[in-house]
C-alpha cells in the first residue's frame, strides 16, 4: 500500500493521480463511449466522502451496489474505500426476493442503484429491507431518492483516509448455487495482495494493456479482471453494462481491441461455436486470454487456442479468496488441468479426516493465502468450517498430478461413488464435450432401481447436431464416455435440454438438476 496508509484505494486510484498517469484512460464504456481518466476518477471518487457525509452517512456503515459495469461503479466503490464506507456489490441479475435478503441480511444503510436496475429492487420500498438512502445513478430518478450524478457534482474531493490494511474494506455476496448467498467481508490488503501475485506474477499485466472482462464487477473474479489487476499498473479497461452475450463480447473485443479479455467457460464455449460458423472473427492479436469461475474442458481451451492463437490460462478462485490462486502459466498450459499453486499461495489436499492424500487421490482443496476473507457476516459456524485458522477450505475436489498440476474433480457435494470408486462428474462432462455433438453437459448423480448412485447427464446440443435419433445419440454418446475415461464412468442416461441452470457467474448448478 502507499507509505503510511493501509486504504487500497490510496494506492490503486489516488497514486495514479499524482503521477504521470493522471490524465491516462482508466475506464471506457464499451456501448458509449463514455470515459474517465486516473486523475479524474480521483477527483471523483473522492467527492463520495462528501456526498455520504451530506446524507447521513459515516465510516463502518455499509452501502449495497446494485450497478451495472459502468464508469459509476468504480467511482463509488473507491470513493467508499476512500472514507472508510463499506461498498457491498451485489449481483445484478438476481430476484427482488434475493435482493430482500441480502439488504436484511447486511443492514446496509443506503442503496446506489443503476437506473435500469430499479424496477428490481422497487417492490421493496416501504419495507424494513430498503435502506433509508437511495441513490439513483441515471435520468430518471424515483421520487424520495437522491440524483447520484447530481448530488456527486456538487462535492468537493478529499483524499483517501487513513485505515489499517487488516481493516474491512468491502463486502461480496456468494453465487449462492447452493443456498441463501452468504456475505463475505474482506480488508483492504486483499486487493493489492491479489495483484501482487496473480495479476503480477501470472497474469503479467502491464501498463499497456487494455482490458475486458466479461464477468461483471460484481462478481470477485470481475473485480479483479477489471478494476484490481489494470488499476495496479494504470492500464486501461473497456466496461459492458449489458449482457455479455457472445455477440455483444465480439463487438466489444472488435472495436475496443483489449489486449486481454477474461471469460467463463461458457462464453468461450458459445464464442467457439461463433467462430466455427462464421458468424463473428477477431481482428487482432490477443496477448492473454483467462477463464475461470467454473474449470475449462480441454476442448474448449483447444478450440479457442486454435482458432485466436492465443491459450487460455485456466484458473480456479473464490469469493472467499478473492482471485485465483491455481492457475496454468504462460506457455505452459496443459488444458484439462487448473495448472499449479499461484505464487503466493500454498495449497493442500486432504480426505474426509483432514490428512493430506496421496499423488493421484482425489482430496479436499485448502488454500493459504493473505487474500483470504476475514469471515462470513453473521455466520459463525460456517465460518468457522470453511476458514481454518491460515487455510481456506474451498469445497472443491482435486487431485495432484506426478507432474504436480492439479486436476478438478468437482464439488465436494458432486461428487459420489460408483462401485466404491468416486467419480468427477467434471471429469465425465468434458467427455461428452469432447463428442461434436455437445456444446455443455451437466452430470449428477441419480439412483437406479437397486438403490445404487449411477451417472446421469443433461446436454444442450451444438449448433446443427441432428437429434432425431435420440436413442442412438444416447448410445453414441455413452459409447463415447466408455472409450474415452472408463466402463463404468459413463451416463446411463443421456437428457437433452435447452440450457443448463446457472449461477449469473456462469457456474452449473447442478443441485438443481438433481430428482
Amino acid at each position: 500500500m502507499a507509505e503510511g496508509n493501509g486504504n487500497a484505494a490510496a494506492y490503486f486510484v489516488d497514486r495514479h493521480a499524482a503521477g504521470a498517469l493522471a490524465g491516462k484512460t482508466a475506464f471506457i464504456e464499451a456501448v458509449s463511449g463514455r470515459a474517465i481518466a486516473y486523475g479524474a476518477l480521483a477527483d471523483e471518487s473522492g467527492k463520495m466522502a462528501e456526498l455520504y457525509e451530506a446524507h447521513g452517512l459515516r465510516r463502518e456503515d455499509r452501502v449495497a451496489m446494485l450497478v451495472l459495469d459502468q464508469i459509476e461503479f468504480p467511482v463509488a466503490f473507491w470513493g467508499s474505500l476512500k472514507c472508510g464506507v463499506v461498498p457491498i456489490a451485489l449481483n445484478t441479475l438476481l430476484s427482488t426476493e434475493v435482493y430482500r435478503f441480502i439488504l436484511e441480511d447486511s443492514r446496509a444503510r443506503a442503496l446506489i442503484v443503476s437506473q435500469d436496475l430499479w424496477p428490481a429492487v422497487e417492490p421493496l420500498a416501504g419495507t424494513p429491507a430498503m435502506p433509508e438512502k437511495i441513490f439513483v445513478i441515471g435520468d430518471t430518478v424515483p421520487a424520495g431518492a437522491v440524483d447520484f450524478r447530481a448530488g456527486l457534482a456538487a462535492c468537493s474531493p478529499r483524499p483517501a483516509i487513513s485505515v489499517s490494511g487488516d481493516e474491512a474494506a468491502f463486502w461480496l455476496y456468494s453465487s449462492g448455487s447452493t443456498g441463501q448467498p452468504k456475505g463475505v467481508r474482506h480488508a483492504h490488503r486483499s486487493l493489492k495482495a491479489t495483484a501482487d501475485t496473480y495479476g503480477a506474477q501470472v497474469l503479467g499485466i502491464e501498463e499497456s494493456d487494455v482490458c475486458f472482462s466479461a464477468a461483471k464487477l460484481f462478481f470477485a473474479y470481475g473485480l479483479g479482471n477489471a478494476m484490481t489487476f489494470p488499476m495496479s499498473v494504470g492500464a486501461t479497461t473497456v466496461l459492458l453494462a449489458g449482457r455479455p452475450t457472445p455477440d455483444a463480447v465480439f463487438d466489444a473485443i472488435n472495436a475496443y481491441r483489449p489486449s486481454v479479455f477474461y471469460g467463463v467457460p461458457t462464453l468461450y464455449a458459445a464464442m467457439n461455436a461463433a467462430l466455427e460458423g462464421g458468424r463473428h472473427r477477431i481482428g487482432h492479436a490477443l496477448r492473454r486470454s483467462i477463464s475461470a469461475g467454473e474449470a475449462l474442458p480441454r476442448e474448449v481451451g483447444q478450440r479457442w487456442q486454435k482458432h485466436t492463437g492465443c491459450e487460455i490460462l485456466d484458473g480456479v478462485g473464490s469469493t472467499e479468496m478473492l482471485h485465483i490462486f491455481l492457475s496454468n502459466r504462460p506457455g505452459e498450459v496443459v488444458y484439462g488441468t487448473s495448472g499449479i499453486a499461484v505464487p503466493g499461495y500454498d495449497i493442500r489436499l486432504v480426505d474426509e479426516a483432514g490428512a493430506q492424500v496421496s499423488t493421484g487421490e482425489v482430496g479436499e482443496l485448502l488454500v493459504n493465502g493473505t487474500s483470504a476473507a476475514i469471515e462470513y457476516w453473521n455466520l459463525r459456524d460456517k465460518s468457522r468450517d470453511t476458514f481454518e485458522g491460515r487455510w481456506t477450505r474451498t469445497g472443491d475436489k482435486y487431485e495432484r498430478s506426478a507432474d504436480g498440476r492439479f486436476v478438478y474433480c468437482g464439488r465436494t457435494d458432486d461428487m459420489f461413488k460408483v462401485g466404491g470408486i468416486w467419480v468427477s462428474p467434471f471429469e465425465v462432462e468434458q467427455a461428452l464435450i469432447e463428442h461434436p455433438a455437445v456444446l455443455e453437459a451437466a452430470v449428477v448423480a441419480e439412483k437406479d432401481a437397486e438403490g445404487l448412485e449411477k451417472p446421469k447427464a443433461f446436454i444442450v446440443l451444438s449448433e446443427g447436431a441432428d437429434a432425431t435419433d435420440a436413442a442412438g445419440l444416447e448410445e453414441a454418446l455413452k459409447e463415447h464416455v466408455k472409450q474415452a475415461i472408463g466402463k463404468w464412468k459413463y451416463p446411463r442416461r443421456v437428457v437433452v435440454v435447452d440450457e443448463l441452470p446457472k449461477t449469473a457467474t456462469g457456474k452449473i448448478q447442478r443441485f438443481k438438476l438433481r430428482g
